[in-house]
């Protein structure tokens, strides 16, 4: 199984979903990518997924253009709200799916009101791409 991941600044989101996805099928191909990428993780995505066991500190923060040539699976795209442009992919896919989220990483408040807010996004995140992972497993079985 191939998956790319994708967003904007393939710093928080994206990176999230991508550790969760991967701690869940360490077999699979799981990428992530982003159509202007910040170039590094965000530290508090980085952080409030090492308080639940998965370390994102090694990812990148790529291009898609680096993965246009690449045959995938599933292409995901993680923006949120329609403020936000989520990337098209225009490479080799089988499914593209939307799984939206808000970006934490624009939230202001305090520093208590912006944990809260990443880690409010990291659980749904968690709970969508579990979800997805045992709807693949299924539909593979199925096959």
């Amino acid at each position: 199984m191939k998956i790319l991941i994708l967003c904007t600044g393939n710093s928080c989101r994206s990176q999230m979903a991508h550790g969760f996805l991967q701690s869940f099928a360490p077999s699979w191909t799981i990428e992530s990518a982003g159509t202007e990428p910040s170039g590094k993780i965000n530290e508090k995505a980085i952080e409030v997924m090492k308080e639940v066991g998965i370390d994102i500190s090694h990812n990148t923060s790529d291009h898609v253009n680096k993965y246009l040539n690449n045959e995938w699976d599933y292409v995901i795209t993680v923006c949120g709200d329609a403020k936000e442009s989520c990337p098209v992919f225009k490479g080799k896919v089988k499914n593209q799916l939307h799984i939206g989220f808000d970006d934490p990483s624009k939230t202001l408040g305090t520093l208590d009101e912006i944990n809260s807010d990443f880690i409010r996004v990291r659980d749904q995140i968690r709970k969508a791409f579990y979800e997805l992972y045992i709807k693949i497993k299924q539909d593979e079985q199925q096959r």
